[in-house]
């Protein structure tokens, strides 16, 4: 006579009870997400407005105190700030490569590296020197590209002007690929300082590591239609700095937190997909870079007080 083994139901075994207690454990840790946090329907995952996605920018030549790279690096590090764009001039091109030191003694990301060019970037001595910089130190960066304007530009029709801008900044561009880096077109008034003329521009070049930087504080005219172009140039941005604007000045800029405009593009920034760096600047030689970069914090937090960011106040 064949004896068979009594099947049991699976969870009064001692199979089943490890299974269902693993099962149990499972769920539990599973649940705590869903029952302790919930993120408002408009509002991103990632803050792009919180205090590690600042980037110090205009605080080389633009710093009363005319820090070093030591001393910069540390006030950075005080502030809790952990990128620097670099801006330059040719007195620092000595101190390149102490900078990069001292960033990295200090935990200070070296975000984006400042570039100007003119229609021959290939006969420029400093782009040279940069571009040797970031090999010999292997850095991956942005390069902040301004391309300035020279003879005969302006008679040019656009279809001609944005073929002139686009071979040197393929060169240019070229160059960083190699090193692995992108380049960020960079709007500072005049025909290259606009956002359309920039986009056709990034169109016809079309390579990955090209976009833009946009500025808040070289934008003055741009508030009233930041609305209409800020969506068409976001798939290409890299880095935005904020600054405070007042309708009707067109002659000068503001702090953040102090203009009467700049809230609501903050706003629009908030809201959308960006999740690029989020710059913020001194550019007053005659103020001490560390109270400017206070300033603009204070003026942050707030407008985002104002805008209803939680997420990022949280982070100060």
């Amino acid at each position: 006579m064949e004896l068979k083994r009594k099947e049991q139901p699976l969870f009064t075994s001692m199979h089943g009870k490890r299974l269902m207690t693993w099962f149990f454990i499972f769920a539990v840790f599973a649940a705590v997400p869903l029952a302790g946090f919930k993120l408002p329907k408009d509002h991103p995952v990632k803050d792009v407005f919180a205090k590690q996605n600042l980037a110090a920018w205009c605080i080389v030549p633009f710093d009363a105190k005319h820090r070093g790279p030591e001393e910069r690096a540390k006030m950075l590090s005080d502030l809790g700030i952990t990128k620097l764009a670099y801006d330059w001039r040719e007195e620092h091109i000595p101190t390149f490569d102490d900078e990069l030191h001292a960033l990295n003694k200090y935990g200070i990301k070296l975000e984006a590296f400042w570039m100007m060019s003119g229609n021959h970037p290939e006969d420029d001595p400093y782009i040279r020197q940069i571009f040797d910089f970031i090999a010999r130190n292997k850095v991956k960066t942005q390069i902040w590209l301004l391309m300035g304007e020279w003879e005969g530009f302006g008679d040019l029709s656009q279809h001609d002007k944005v073929e002139a801008m686009r071979k040197p900044i393929a060169y240019i561009a070229a160059k960083a690929a190699a090193l692995d880096c992108q380049v960020a077109l960079y709007n500072h008034g005049g025909w290259f300082g606009e956002p359309e003329n920039q986009l056709e521009i990034i169109n016809e070049l079309n390579l990955e590591n090209v976009g833009m930087v946009y500025n808040f504080h070289h934008a003055r005219l741009h508030h009233e239609r930041f609305s209409t172009f800020f969506p068409k140039i976001l798939p290409h941005l890299f880095a935005l700095n904020i600054a405070g604007l007042k309708s009707g000045v067109t002659d000068r800029f503001f702090r953040t937190g102090q203009g009467d405009v700049e809230k609501e593009m903050i706003r629009q920034v908030w809201k959308s997909k960006y999740r690029g760096t989020i710059g913020i600047i001194n550019h007053n030689e005659n103020e001490d870079a560390e109270k400017g970069l206070r300033d603009e914090i204070d003026g942050l937090k707030k407008i985002l007080a104002e805008i209803g960011d939680k997420r990022a106040l949280a982070t100060y």
